[in-house]
């Protein structure tokens, strides 16, 4: 049986939440954490300050499968200020130049082709990319620069929605890892005219979409029976594997971390269930028709059925 921390429970599940601007990532989930009582959370993809929109907040047993969240797809919603260039690459940071940036949407379009697909990132220093251990954005509050190594990422879509003025609407969907102040920035510097990010709000994480997630306001003036009642079951962030449901004597082996013969062909990470409670236990991994657990939940773990 888990034990919670005086004052504190054991609280398994995930909480969408639309993170306001302002505070960090860690400071929304902490009170969405001191709302719940929950005992342990974390959080899957780190928003800036700045930025709005979609946290999945993971709670108890649920931060097991955080890697699932972070690993997958992003969908954002930007605006970029087209002949303002800042030290940080939004609104966060000082104008160091300003240039008159005057725009057609066609030109726009025709240069934000060159950024979809598979393209190369240098991350910013104001991130929260670490290197050797620290934060980029702790080095960068210093005043100091290093050297970061380029990296691919993948830019699935990058719709341009309104040009007003100086100021361009777009849509990113891409893969984990990519910076939108950093492709602000490379799409301002193949116009010829610079850019910074003014406004980034995320809409969707893999799966999850902005508009189950719930404030902070909300949570806060309807209680933790509000909150509660909002949590979805950890194996929701695994919806994308396929599921494997095993009978109880199996089951109890493969919680006891023995392997197992299944009918699946494949290699393949998968959810397991016990076939008879439906109860989820966990992931493992099929290979050559074997399956061995990877990251199991505690035994006595509620909110996990789907």
């Amino acid at each position: 049986m888990r034990r919670a921390a005086a004052g504190l429970r054991d609280l398994d599940g995930i909480l969408l939440l639309d993170k306001p601007a302002g505070p960090s990532s860690n400071q929304a989930l902490q009170r969405a954490r001191r709302l719940l009582g929950a005992r342990k959370a974390g959080h899957a993809g780190t928003l800036d300050p700045l930025a709005t929109g979609l946290l999945p907040v993971l709670l108890g047993e649920a931060t097991k499968f955080s890697g699932s969240l972070s690993e997958a797809d992003k969908v954002y919603e930007a605006t970029i200020w087209f002949g303002v260039t800042t030290t940080t690459g939004d609104l966060d940071g000082e104008i160091v130049d300003r240039r008159a940036a005057h725009l057609t949407i066609e030109q726009v379009v025709r240069v934000a082709e060159q950024f979809r697909g598979n393209i190369s990132q240098v991350p910013p220093m104001h991130s929260a990319l670490k290197v050797a251990g620290r934060p980029l954005y702790e080095r960068a509050r210093r005043g100091e620069t290093i050297e970061r190594a380029s990296r691919s990422v993948h830019v699935k879509e990058l719709a341009v929605k309104e040009l007003r003025g100086d100021e361009c609407d777009i849509r990113v969907h891409c893969s984990k890892g990519t910076y939108i102040r950093a492709l602000a920035e490379d799409i301002g510097q193949a116009l010829g005219c610079g850019a910074t990010l003014k406004r980034l709000r995320r809409t969707a994480v893999g799966a999850f979409a902005i508009e189950a997630a719930i404030t902070l306001e909300e949570l806060e003036s309807r209680g933790a029976p509000c909150a509660e009642s909002k949590l979805l079951p950890i194996d929701a962030a695994l919806a994308h594997l396929p599921a494997i449901r095993l009978a109880a004597t199996v089951a109890a082996q493969v919680l006891r971390g023995q392997r197992v013969a299944v009918q699946a062909d494949e290699t393949t990470h998968a959810r397991l269930y016990d076939g008879d409670s439906d109860r989820f236990l966990g992931v493992g991994r099929v290979v050559d028709g074997t399956l061995q657990a990877r990251r199991l939940v505690a035994s006595d773990t509620r909110n996990c059925l789907r």
